[in-house]
């Protein structure tokens, strides 16, 4: 899946000698020419950022080791989506819990990863990425260890959020580390690349330990790969002062807010195994929505720094946006679990194998994410959402339809090959639609946002997809028609997002001359923050 998103956690940061800026706005007529002489507060001002002390090899060491941090984690990560049958079977559980192997991890990931690039931007993000990074090893090492199917998703879940702090730091410190120009934007491009290549290594490599010996030495194979990549960064990447050492965290919405997302993707990916006629599940989804409601109610009339500004919502095209983003990243996961089945339980394929029948995906994710690039200044971003929306509906619809026995070629691979462009393109588009729908002193968390969407849809869909599965199979006595009744869920919550995208979702035009007031003032409170953090902005006169 594209990671891209963890760019927009990045804050700026400024020479320490630049000069200050004059506080002494001019009126405003004049409202033009301040607004060209401050800094974006919508955008990393990478060009203020302290110049990294460390030599070219040194740089492109601790970039390269950055990157390969997010192919460990995204190896941990979907381990558990092509091994889930098999781990599930290895440790006794009904296939009705299997896919919790598969939806542990990226629960706990989606659910964290917006806190923890707040979190660096007040700890530090080298802190919080070594952190994960330990955090990380030490629970992927543990699961090796677990006999009990419960104890091993535990785990998981737990591994997830050390993935959820790796993720957005790791950008933060590509950024940090390199200057503005075709290096940095070289290194996050393999960022990019690393969650598909990642992906790819944890089915190919689980599958070949799986064959060749017990499962427990993937994970002792990948703690150690753990090891070796983040102790090297912790040696040689440098401490730098945070971005916002005075900042403050929204711990009680931060709090409320991870419950009740916890608890609410819980409950789904839980009913397929207990049923709805469970007490606790029932109990669990009130609770869920009590807590979100809560959350609402905090961050609008308490927070004094929200961790989300509900105002964001207001943005045109911006609610039905995130509702097509996640639609998406549903029938992602749900279509990716069920290949997998498909092709384990049905066609009796090993994880081995479905790790080779998935070569194509690898290539051209990569692929799509440099075609996303090309496509964004010459197609409208809905229509790229809309491409990358079609071409997931379509592989969902080629899986519900493959017959029981069929060669790969027909169906099964150019299903792989349209999913692949589905995340980047989704991701890429829905980026692009969101910050040019909110203010300015909004991007960071409305970016920030369409990532989680990302990790936290595909665990959500696949909870929803398992519930339907485990109902109709119920029902007509058949699992395959169980896996025909989740891939047709895929397709109908894809063409509900297409009509949405088509529908609704626009780039939102801004014919404004000038500034608004409010953004002069939201000027004047970034120039404030600046200087209570030791930032420097450039003189406002410069301009003139």
């Amino acid at each position: 899946m594209s990671m891209l998103h963890a760019i927009h956690e990045v804050r700026p940061t400024s020479p320490p000698h630049a000069p200050q800026i004059d506080l002494n706005l001019p009126a405003e007529p004049e409202a033009a020419h301040v607004r060209d002489s401050l800094p974006r507060v919508d955008q990393p001002v990478f060009e203020q950022t302290v110049p990294s002390r460390t030599t070219p090899s040194r740089r492109i060491a601790i970039t390269s080791l950055l990157v390969l941090a997010n192919v460990v984690q995204m190896t941990v990560n979907f381990a558990g989506v092509a091994g889930g049958s098999a781990l599930s079977e290895s440790l006794g559980a009904k296939d009705s819990y299997a896919s919790w192997i598969a939806a542990s991890y990226a629960l706990t990931q989606g659910t964290f990863v917006l806190v923890s690039g707040r979190l660096g931007d007040v700890y530090g993000h080298r802190e919080l990425l070594l952190a994960g990074g330990a955090w990380l090893t030490v629970c992927t090492f543990a699961s090796a260890f677990c006999t009990n199917f419960f104890a091993f998703v535990t785990m998981r879940a737990l591994a997830g959020l050390g993935g959820a702090f790796v993720m957005p730091n790791a950008v933060a410190m590509i950024s940090s580390t390199n200057p503005p120009g075709r290096v940095r934007n070289v290194s996050l491009g393999f960022f990019g690349a690393s969650a598909p290549v990642g992906g790819y290594f944890g089915a190919l490599f689980l599958g070949a330990f799986l064959e060749h010996t017990e499962w427990k030495w993937f994970f002792i194979f990948i703690a150690c790969l753990g090891v070796f990549t983040f102790a090297p960064i912790w040696a040689l990447s440098p401490r730098e002062p945070s971005v916002d050492r005075h900042g403050k965290i929204d711990c009680i919405g931060s709090a409320l807010g991870t419950s009740s997302l916890i608890l609410f993707n819980f409950v789904w990916n839980q009913a397929p195994s207990v049923g709805w006629a469970t007490h606790y599940e029932i109990i669990l989804l009130i609770s869920s929505v009590v807590l979100f409601a809560g959350f609402l109610l905090w961050e609008r009339n308490y927070a004094a720094e929200p961790i989300m500004p509900l105002d964001i919502f207001k943005a045109p095209s911006f609610l039905m946006l995130l509702l097509v983003v996640l639609l998406n990243y549903m029938a992602v996961g749900t279509l990716i679990w069920y290949q997998v089945l498909w092709l384990q339980k049905v066609w009796h394929w090993s994880p081995l194998q479905f790790a080779v029948g998935w070569t194509p995906f690898v290539i051209c994710a990569t692929g799509a994410a440099i075609l996303a690039a090309w496509m964004i200044p010459r197609l409208a971003a809905q229509w790229i959402l809309a491409i990358g929306t079609i071409t997931i509906l379509v592989s969902n619809v080629l899986m519900a339809t493959l017959p029981l026995h069929q060669i790969y070629w027909a169906q099964v691979f150019p299903s792989v090959i349209l999913f692949s462009f589905c995340p980047d393109f989704v991701y890429t588009a829905g980026q692009i639609i969101a910050s040019n729908s909110v203010r300015r002193n909004q991007q960071g968390i409305a970016g920030s946002v369409i990532g989680t969407l990302n990790l936290y849809g595909n665990s959500l869909g696949l909870g929803f997809a398992a519930t339907i599965e485990e109902q109709i199979a119920r029902r007509t006595g058949s699992q395959i028609t169980g896996y025909r009744a989740a891939l047709f869920f895929g397709v109908a919550i894809s063409a509900v997002a297409l009509i949405l995208d088509v529908c609704f979702v626009r780039l939102v035009k801004d014919d404004r001359e000038g500034w608004r007031d409010d953004d002069i003032v939201e000027d004047l409170e970034l120039t404030d923050h600046a200087e209570a953090t030791g930032v420097h902005l450039p003189h406002a006169s410069a301009s003139h």
